[in-house]
């Protein structure tokens, strides 16, 4: 479960329940594969994938682009405690998302509440990420990671 093909459909399902949650025009770059240790700078959202695929999603941004994403969703500006809780539920939406994409494929797939990380924090306990970073018209840019467990 944990070939290449499958590292690239997820990334390609991740990729349009993106498109299909945030009401921007997106631009990815092409995706990467990291080694272990990720930085995160400002602000992280990590979900638990499990089922048929067992990892890990996470959607790291800064405060500016989860701002101009809240307010290009809900016509207001978000800041603070609620912004790190939009966050979350951004996440949440993502997670959601991907695991409806995939049950069409036949996977059986949930996700785990969010957990949201802020501040300067460095991910270890991986063998390898798949890495995409998403330019986000209007908003800024926000890099997701996809961690399968071994």
């Amino acid at each position: 479960m944990k070939t290449k093909n499958t590292a690239v459909f997820l990334l390609e399902n991740t990729l349009q329940s993106v498109k299909e949650v945030l009401p921007f025009a997106i631009h990815p770059d092409k995706p990467s594969i990291l080694t272990q240790p990720y930085q995160q700078h400002s602000i992280g959202v990590l979900i638990g994938i499990t089922g048929d695929i067992k990892g890990r999603l996470i959607i790291n941004g800064n405060e500016e682009t989860f701002c101009s994403i809240g307010k290009g969703m809900f016509g207001m500006s978000i800041e603070g405690e609620l912004l790190k809780s939009f966050a979350g539920e951004l996440g949440n939406m993502f997670g959601g998302k991907l695991s409806t994409s995939l049950a069409a494929f036949g996977f059986n797939m949930d996700i785990t509440p969010p957990t949201v990380l802020v501040g300067d924090t460095k991910l270890y306990g991986f063998e390898k990420v798949y890495r995409l970073s998403i330019m986000i018209e209007n908003a800024g840019n926000l890099v997701l990671l996809i961690l399968f467990d071994e």
